[in-house]
């Protein structure tokens, strides 16, 4: 049995998906006990800021497919081992590799990995970066009109398809890749601009992109985010403290498949966006 944590969000939503459709025993953890899983799933309400509450969850569970940031990573690590689970895949992300402590993001992420490192349990880390999803953000702009404005408009990133990382987490939770860092992108590095051209392509619309000047963007993070956050995100995107644009072929490598483009992505979800 594997217990997928964030089960319906962008990526553990994948994962379930992906793991129930090899017929792989799946159990997800949700807060909500009606949560519209995949044929073949079963739910297990829970909460991992409270991991006292996770013991019906881990019963029988061989590995975990873990978020990071948790409030008692040890203590819910802890709990996981006693309970018999054997193996973590971590969803990380690239600036984990930084081990920034003074990075609200970079400090979640490395803490996370440490604290998995530390657990006497097999691991594997999923690095990726970008996730092509982020281009749902986007929605509100469309809904309203043929312009969308675009924070941090030079950088470009090897965005990744959520379901490519939930393919690699799939078989690493079935052994074999412990110990293992993946680092995870998508096949090649596009710039906002770029994802706006893809989207007007697939959608037949006439669309027309805005850079966000860095003030902008500043004060569109500072007005969703704690300042920390914000602070974050622009060491890594403004100070270029954080290489979004290297691609890995990792995902090839152990999926035997390649990495799916934007493209792709966009026309897998299209609906989303009419």
């Amino acid at each position: 049995m594997y217990l997928v944590t964030g089960a319906t969000g962008n990526v553990g939503s994948e994962v379930v998906s992906a793991l129930a459709a090899a017929g792989a025993p799946v159990r997800a953890l949700v807060r909500r006990p009606d949560a519209e899983l995949p044929d073949g799933a079963e739910a297990a309400v829970g909460d991992l800021n409270s991991p006292d509450g996770l013991t019906d969850a881990l019963t029988g569970v061989e590995g975990v497919f873990l978020l990071s940031g948790y409030e008692n990573m040890p203590g819910m690590l802890a709990q996981a081992r006693d309970a018999g689970v054997r193996r973590i895949v971590l969803l990380s992300g690239g600036s984990a590799a930084l081990a920034d402590l003074d990075n609200a993001v970079s400090r979640y992420m490395t803490l996370s990995e440490r604290a998995v490192r530390e657990s006497g349990l097999d691991w594997t880390f999923l690095r990726p970066r970008a996730f092509m999803s982020n281009a749902l953000r986007w929605l509100p702009q469309l809904r309203a009109g043929d312009t969308v404005r675009a924070q941090f408009p030079h950088v470009a990133a090897a965005c990744i398809d959520p379901a490519d990382i939930a393919a690699v987490a799939a078989l690493a939770l079935a052994g074999g890749h412990e110990g293992l860092v993946h680092e995870l992108t998508g096949p090649v590095a596009i710039r906002p601009a770029e994802q706006v051209e893809v989207l007007a392509s697939v959608l037949g619309r006439d669309l027309r992109f805005v850079g966000l000047s860095d003030d902008e963007t500043r004060a569109e993070l500072a007005a969703a985010m704690p300042r920390e956050y914000v602070e974050a995100f622009w060491s890594f995107y403004v100070d270029g403290t954080l290489d979004e644009a290297t691609v890995y072929p990792t995902v090839g490598e152990v999926t035997g498949r390649p990495a799916r483009s934007f493209a792709q992505w966009v026309e897998a979800h299209a609906d989303a966006f009419r």
